[in-house]
């Protein structure tokens, strides 16, 4: 029986990548959201929170016991070596739960599903993905969108774009890529269009 096509959806941060996943769902392609499985990766209770605060102590948890977000995003922003033991824990349990998902698709009905995933090329993910695209906007729209999507500095901001792998990068090892720095409807245009192209490589 002939597998679901796996499509990865990645980019730098504020890209737009939420808008083109929810884009694409609205045209009937499965999706899924790999920032979803990592909160549920870190949940209350979870093996995932218990090995967070075994690695980055209790000061990470919030009175309830929740993960403290914006307390973590202080560490690993500002330490490589910590952002990376985070990776180690969250991202095996993101690759699993996203593994499952593809496999629970029925390709008769599904030929290709989308997965959103941020950090697809920094973690090695795309080798587990027929086809990725990347979307891009300019680094500097990027830096304000995050000031004010996160309520944070521009120093922060810009950390969190070094994080990650330049934009340029990731543009040049992708197989589509959307453009978002202009409307909302040139973005949309260009979901229409590729969603033409990636079915007619399926049929």
């Amino acid at each position: 029986m002939p597998e679901v096509r796996r499509i990865g959806l990645t980019g730098g941060i504020a890209t737009g990548k939420s808008h083109v996943r929810t884009k694409f769902e609205a045209l009937g392609v499965p999706t899924i959201d790999a920032d979803i499985l990592a909160r549920q990766a870190v949940a209350a209770g979870s093996d995932g929170l218990a090995s967070v605060v075994e690695r980055f102590g209790s000061g990470v948890l919030d009175p309830s016991g929740e993960l403290n977000r914006r307390a973590l995003a202080t560490v690993i922003f500002a330490d490589p070596a910590a952002r990376h033991d985070l990776e180690a824990i969250i991202h095996p349990i993101v690759r699993r739960e996203a593994d499952a998902w593809f496999r629970s698709l029925d390709p008769a009905r599904h030929p290709f599903a989308i997965a959103d995933i941020p950090l697809l090329f920094e973690t090695g993910g795309y080798r587990d993905y027929d086809t990725v695209i990347v979307t891009a906007c300019d680094p500097e729209t990027q830096v304000k969108r995050v000031m004010e999507r996160d309520g944070i500095s521009e120093a922060e901001a810009r950390q969190r774009l070094a994080a990650q792998l330049p934009i340029e990068e990731k543009v040049r090892r992708a197989d589509y890529v959307i453009r978002t720095d202009r409307s909302f409807e040139e973005t949309d245009r260009q979901v229409q269009e590729l969603l033409g192209v990636l079915t007619a490589t399926v049929r």
